[in-house]
């Protein structure tokens, strides 16, 4: 169940660009890109991210890759975004990688933006069971997910993020077959260093709870809770393209004593449309999104 618990919460790799293929922008600051924790900060009008981390666990020998989606709807005020999952849980015996379960998600921009000392953007996710729960990659049925992600602004040179969430599944299932309703929720907290417009320091914590079906009707409660500290950096183009390669260190502590891993993170977000202004708030577009 802790792969499980982790797809949850939206856990590619980076890699260097030679210097000579760069055409360096300078644009604004990195916003959008967080790891475990999501930011309060939608898709601004004409640009779409990619996103992709891939996560493992070494004394579980667990992984998770993903692959996020964000669009405007068609304008930051409401953004659409999926996320699919490959992953493999070793807790369960003889199962194998594959596809995991599925997220659509909506998110709407209550109060501010990425230009804002506070932002809020609720979202609500439809979840799929598009993995196998025979071989631990789904939660096996239908579920709802919410996230309420606050960011506020410090100082010039301090960002810090909350998240609180909750997932329901009405008729979660194990690997032998058994149903039952299932919930769960997350909370999240992170502070960011803007070290350089270009270069943050990050630490993240995040906390998980979720109920895994034991039996007919049957759940039990399984608490995660990990520190993860880590860095990521941007290459802004003059086209408007911005590449943010990302890593970091997660650590269990509390009911994840012992655990350890690592997290890598890459994101591509560029316009797809005429933007409006000049070209020098073009570049500065690919900058706002959410996690």
């Amino acid at each position: 169940m802790r792969c499980r618990s982790l797809l949850l919460l939206t856990l590619t790799f980076s890699f260097l660009l030679p210097a000579r293929l760069l055409a360096q922008a300078d644009s604004g600051p990195i916003q959008d890109n967080s790891f475990l924790v999501e930011e309060a900060y939608n898709q601004e009008y004409g640009v779409v991210q990619h996103i992709s981390t891939f996560m493992r666990l070494f004394d579980s020998k667990d992984w998770v890759y993903t692959f996020t989606q964000e669009w405007p709807a068609p304008s930051e005020k409401n953004q659409l975004s999926y996320t699919l999952a490959f992953q493999q849980s070793h807790s369960f015996p003889g199962s194998s990688a594959g596809i995991g379960d599925t997220l659509f998600n909506y998110r709407y921009q209550l109060v501010g933006s990425g230009d804002s000392l506070v932002a809020f953007a609720p979202r609500v996710s439809a979840l799929f069971p598009t993995g196998s729960a025979t071989n631990g990659r789904s939660i096996g049925g239908f579920g709802l997910q919410t996230n309420l992600p606050l960011s506020v602004v410090v100082s010039p040179k301090w960002v810090t993020h909350w998240n609180a969430g909750a997932t329901i599944v009405p008729r979660a299932q194990d690997a032998a077959g058994d149903h039952a309703r299932a919930l769960g929720y997350n909370l999240g907290q992170s502070f960011i260093f803007l070290a350089h417009h270009r270069f943050n320091a990050m630490f993240e914590t995040v906390f998980n709870s979720a109920q895994s079906v034991t039996g007919p009707n049957h759940t039990q409660w399984t608490n995660s809770l990990y520190l993860n500290p880590g860095v990521r950096w941007s290459y802004n183009f003059k086209s408007g393209l911005q590449i943010v390669p990302g890593i970091s260190v997660p650590i269990g502590v509390g009911p994840s004593a012992g655990d350890k891993g690592i997290f890598l993170y890459l994101s591509f977000e560029h316009p797809f449309r005429k933007l409006k202004g000049n070209s020098a708030a073009v570049q500065g577009t690919a900058m706002h999104a959410g996690n």
